[in-house]
């Protein structure tokens, strides 16, 4: 019986070993790229596209400091404001116009309900490409253009679907009794969203914040749409714009410019993963 159980277990560290060993080789191909990324930002120039190997022949680490000085008359740091400048208010704007209209379809009944919540479900299939001439042409009549506004204030009207949908999972699952308590305890409908459904929502409203911040951090079509002069240049704009064909690519600086502005959704994303993980494991769990 010993024998066959030290098989048994041996089998399982095996078993244990290989998964290990698969797990971590798949890790290593997915961080690769990152890796060489941040390995070309301090190679020179003329030696990136020589091996695909990450150990440079010289250390080169100037190409943070002239990478950052951007075109000349703007530097990567009016390229991060006005990233800023665009998406944070977008964020915030989503959240709050989100979670209002979540609540309303989660605990409210009122005429036409399913039908609106199946219009607003059905804006998600729509595909980017069939909207965005009569967008472009209503933000043109109404002076929106090469400005923020495309951006902030459509969000501060519930334009995001995917975020409403996962919100109102997420409060379907809270149990209505707290609201029943909460309104024996003299609460309005508004106290009850501010004193009980927020708080209690905090996962889903980390998820679909870190989710609008990496979108709209990352977005380029919008942009480039929508933003005509380089002043109010996004750095996804600012990227592209250093690429010029008429003149030598500095590679290495553009290397070290895009790890710089990867480092603001990294880090929104570790210091909020703990509420990200509950916010995607519990939507649309009943309670």
């Amino acid at each position: 019986m010993r024998v066959i159980f030290k098989m048994k277990v041996a089998k399982i560290n095996l078993h244990k070993v290989w998964v290990y060993l698969f797990l971590t080789l798949l890790g290593v191909v997915m961080v690769y790229p990152l890796l060489w990324l941040f390995a070309s930002s301090i190679k020179p120039n003329q030696d990136i596209f020589l091996s695909m190997g990450l150990i440079p022949s010289k250390v080169v680490l100037d190409s943070y400091i002239k990478g950052w000085q951007g075109t000349g008359q703007y530097t990567y740091g009016v390229f991060f404001w006005n990233t800023f400048k665009m998406v944070v208010p977008t964020v915030a704007f989503t959240l709050i116009s989100s979670v209002l209209v979540a609540y309303g379809f989660a605990r409210f009944d009122f005429p036409l309900k399913k039908i609106l919540f199946t219009l607003m479900l059905s804006t998600l299939m729509l595909p980017e490409s069939v909207i965005i001439i009569p967008r472009y042409m209503l933000f043109r009549d109404l002076n929106w253009l090469d400005s923020y506004l495309p951006f902030t204030i459509p969000a501060l009207f519930g334009t995001f679907s995917f975020f409403i949908f996962m919100l109102v999972q997420f409060i379907r699952g809270i149990p209505r009794e707290l609201d029943e308590s909460a309104f024996i305890d003299g609460c309005n409908s508004f106290d009850i969203l501010v004193k009980i459904i927020l708080p209690l929502s905090k996962p889903a409203l980390f998820s679909a914040g870190i989710f609008q911040f990496i979108w709209r951090w990352n977005d380029f079509f919008n942009v480039l749409v929508y933003i005509n002069s380089v002043s109010k240049y996004t750095l996804s704009l600012a990227l592209r714009m250093s690429i010029d064909i008429t003149q030598s690519v500095e590679w290495n600086q553009i290397m070290a410019m895009s790890v710089v502005t990867m480092i603001p959704p990294i880090l929104v994303f570790f210091f909020a993963q703990k509420y990200f993980v509950e916010g995607i494991a519990t939507t649309g769990l009943k309670g």
